[in-house]
């Protein structure tokens, strides 16, 4: 009977001791701010196509029409 309790003692001290183990080995992480400003490099496309070609095509209305205005 007393070889139980020698043995839940001890599986009660192995997992306090496991636990305080874990507790030690616990990571820390730091957040700080950084001393030099933050640069975002941005790939940016913009297309004009869209405004050469109404230019165009404003361009051919325009010669087409030309006393509209």
């Amino acid at each position: 009977m007393q070889s139980g309790i020698f043995k839940q003692a001890a599986l009660c001290l192995a997992l306090l001791s496991g636990s305080a183990l874990m507790a030690a080995c616990t990571p820390t992480i730091a957040v700080q701010a950084p001393n030099e400003p933050i640069t975002v490099n941005l790939n940016v496309k913009i297309e004009h196509e869209i405004r050469v070609k109404v230019d165009r095509e404003l361009d051919d209305l325009f010669e087409d029409k030309e006393g509209i205005f």
